[in-house]
This record gives structure tokens, sequence and C-alpha cells, in this order.
């Protein structure tokens, strides 16, 4: 691989499944890569066996696939020369940076207890001071055997400065520097460390991530100074914001397994507009980026230093406008789906006018229980006084227009519903067209609210049609 190149990874924990937050980092650092013709890799920091949950890797190779993004390298893309993927595979690496740094005399095994740890830290609480490890440092270095963990020697306790791409130029104090665990007892090693190793090995060039590693950037600095690695370029990305702004986005305000908004009906390339632009304005008055416009318009100077609010009116509004943008043959399957136990043939029919007033899955299954659709498979029944337009006196008086309408149809062709207007409408226009279309509709759906009558004939069929018709006709007298 040639690490001059641009190099990005996602590398969550597998401690649960993917929610808004680190898909958006995927995201970006999928973005960036592709844009300018650079890598991205997935890895998966499975050091807390403790806190792993089963299939979560599996889960995240998923969510990644059905967005879209597509990694270069991975658990299951494997590379000779930079793998493996999984940190656990990783430990021997680990133990050989470990060993740089304790010829280095810049790692030493932790001596004390548990309780004796818990003691200096109730100690610097009634002393009012913060608890620093580096105020407890052993003089004496044993050698380290594993079986007690192992700890990084901060070399220098100084004030860092660094450049982040998003926020500019960044500053900690002396206070941000502490020796901290590199190897734990069980072998395995820290985040703090870990990541620091592999994107040396895998040739990252840009680290993405969220807000809440920027108070630990200068632990991280002390440790790439200690092993002469070259600073990548940080990306800090603004938060997720719940609907009203003022916190982070939560369960509790609809944050969801990225996975459930797919069972709900959102397509992939909604979800991915949507996510890209919580955090990042690439300007002007576009909305939608579909396909390689959203790669061509990303850029790191557009990413907003402030949080963006996960505002799902909008992801709603996207997705309509992406499922208008399907083939028909895209758009029925999309409503077969959600609606798997209908009559497809009729079902087919139904499919623009169902797609006319939802957003996603989720909507056009509660209009179905609502019964909004169940005219269009089974037989109608309602009460005969809502057949009554409102400049008639009485209901019955549509009963000789709905006998004209039934006598017109009956020649009609029912190819379609701008056919089956053709038929009816110089006959609405002079009778009038409530006079005719509303009694006419209410006789085809048993509803005071549904489709047009002519978007209701074409469904239900020519010989449906002129036997509600007649039905209808027979109520009002």
């Amino acid at each position: 691989m040639d690490h001059k190149n641009v190099v990005t990874r996602y590398a969550p924990s597998p401690t649960g499944f993917q929610h808004i937050g680190g898909i958006r980092t995927a995201l970006f650092a999928y973005l960036w890569a592709k844009k300018n013709n650079g890598t991205f890799i997935l890895r998966i920091e499975d050091t807390d066996k403790n806190r792993e949950v089963e299939g979560a890797i599996q889960h995240t190779i998923d969510a990644l696939g059905w967005l879209g993004i597509d990694y270069d390298f991975g658990p299951d893309k494997p590379s000779d020369e930079i793998g493996p993927f999984l940190q656990s595979d990783r430990l021997e690496t680990y133990k050989q940076y470990a060993q740089k740094l304790i010829d280095k005399g810049l790692a030493y095994p932790d001596p004390y207890t548990a309780d004796e740890l818990t003691a200096f830290r109730e100690a610097a609480q009634a002393e009012h001071r913060p608890f620093l490890y580096r105020d407890h440092r052993p003089t004496e270095f044993a050698e380290w055997d594993g079986t007690k963990p192992l700890r990084f020697k901060t070399p220098e306790i100084k004030r860092y400065t660094w450049q982040d791409a998003v926020r500019g130029e960044l500053t900690a104090g002396e206070e941000a520097l502490d020796d901290f665990i590199i190897i734990k007892a069980d072998g395995y090693p820290t985040y703090n460390f870990a990541h620091i190793v592999d994107d040396l090995e895998m040739g990252v060039t840009h680290v993405m991530r969220g807000e809440e590693f920027i108070s630990s950037t200068p632990k991280f600095l002390s440790l790439y100074d200690a092993l002469d690695i070259p600073y990548p370029v940080f990306v800090t990305l603004p938060p997720i914001m719940g609907p009203d702004g003022k916190k982070k986005l939560s369960k509790r305000d609809g944050a969801k397994d990225l996975l459930e908004y797919n069972d709900d009906g959102y397509l992939p390339t909604a979800m991915w507009n949507f996510l890209a632009l919580i955090g990042w304005n690439p300007g002007g008055e576009q909305e939608l980026f579909p396909g390689d416009e959203l790669m061509d318009a990303f850029s790191l100077e557009k990413i907003q230093k402030s949080g963006g609010a996960f505002n799902e009116e909008k992801l709603r509004w996207m997705n309509k406008e992406y499922i208008a943008q399907l083939s028909e043959a895209e758009q029925e399957a999309y409503v077969f789906d959600a609606l798997p136990d209908l009559d497809k043939a009729t079902l087919a029919k139904l499919v623009p006018t169902i797609l006319e007033r939802v957003h996603n899955k989720v909507e056009i299954k509660a209009n179905a229980e609502a019964g909004e659709y169940a005219w269009a498979f089974a037989d109608v029944d309602y009460d005969p006084t809502i057949l009554k337009w409102k400049n008639d006196e009485q209901a019955s008086d549509a009963a000789p227009r709905l006998q004209k309408a039934a006598e017109l149809l009956s020649e009609a062709n029912f190819d379609s519903p701008e056919s089956i207007k053709g038929a009816l409408w110089n006959y609405a226009e002079e009778v009038g067209r409530g006079e005719l279309l509303w009694p006419l509709r209410v006789s085809l759906s048993g509803r005071e609210r549904s489709p047009d009558p002519f978007t209701c004939a074409y469904v239900i069929g020519k010989k449906a049609t002129l036997v509600r018709i007649e039905q209808a006709i027979e109520k009002l007298s």
C-alpha cells in the first residue's frame, strides 16, 4: 500500500449495534478516502471481551453494506500487507511496540493493587486535587512479565498544541497528561495504545472521531512522540444533537439501531444523504445529493464545528423524494415488501396511490391497518347517506347519475385511470363534477375519504366497478 495516499478507517468496538453517530463517522471517513482515491479500512477494536456483544461484528458489516459504505479492507476483506483487522488477532504486534517503550524506559508494570489505587484516589479527593497516577510513579521499575498492567511513562509534562482540520488550533495543559495503562493484565491493549499502533501499521493518514476525544489527545500526542510516530490529520466531527438541538442524540430521542431504519423502509440513499448533512454544510440550496454528487461535494473544510440536529421529519421528506426516483418495478417491490399478504395484481395497480401520501413502510402498514386500502381487496359496506352530494336535496338524487355512469363505464377501456376518466368526464362536466364524482367515489370505496373514482375503478376492475355502482343504486332506492 502507498502510505502517501489518503487512508481512513472506521474502528468501532463490538459492544453494541450500530447507531447514527458511529455510522456518520464511517460515512465521512469513507467519503474523504474515496474522494481522494484513497483507502478506507474497517477495523474492529475488540479488546474489551467482557463487554463484547455476540453478533455485533457481523451487524457492523451488514450495516455498512446496507448503506453502501464499501471498505477496501476489513475482517471479511483481508490484506496480507496490513492485516489482520481484529485487534484480538494483533496482540503480538502490541507487545512488540510495548517492548520498544520498555527498552526506552517509557513503560513499566503497575506495582499497585486495586485497593492501593483506590486509596490514592480517595486521598486526592479529600485534598481537593485531581488524582494523577504519575504522582505515585515508582522510582524503580520491575521487569514486566505480563501478569500486571503495563503503564506508559509520560516522558515530558508540558502543554501540547496541535492542529485539527475542523477546530483549528487546539491546546491542553499538563493536567491532561498522566501515566496510563497500555497493556492490561489480561494481555489485551487499551484503546489509548492500540489505535495508535494500528493506525501506524495500517498507514492511516486521517483520524476522524468525536469531540469527546479532544481531552485525551495530549496523551495520544505524548505516545506518538515516544514512538517517533508522525501525527495523522485529526478531524474532530461535531456531535449529533437531539431534535431540540440542546443535547446529544440519545435513545430517548428516537436514536435507533441503523438497520431498524432499513426495516422501517428508509432507503440507503436517503439515509446516506441525510447523515452527510448532519454536521456538514456544502453551502447553497441543494439538499439532495444522489450517487457520486455527495462524494464530489464533500470536503473537510465544510464540516461544522457545532453540532447538527437529528431531524426525523427531514429524513422522512428525503426518503419520500428518493422513493419517487425509484423505477416502477422498484416502487412495486417496495410496496409488496410492506404489504406481503395482499393480492399482488391488485396491489400493483394501487402502488402510485399508496406512495402518494407516505414516507416509509411504517406509514404504509399503518394506513393498511387503518383500513385505507381495504376497499381495493374486499366488498364495501357503508351508510347510504354518505352518497349524498352537498347540493342534492336527498341521497337518492344521485341514483340516475350513477346509472348513467354505469352505462358509460360498461363501454369504457379500463387500461388506466386516465382512460376511465375520459369515458366519464364530459358527463361530469354536464351534470356537475361533484354531483357525479362524489357518489361514484363513495360507491366504489365505501369511504368519504379515498382516492379519486377513476383510480378506484381502475384498481378494482370493470366487473367490480359495475357491481358496486349497482349496489349503491340499490341502497339509494
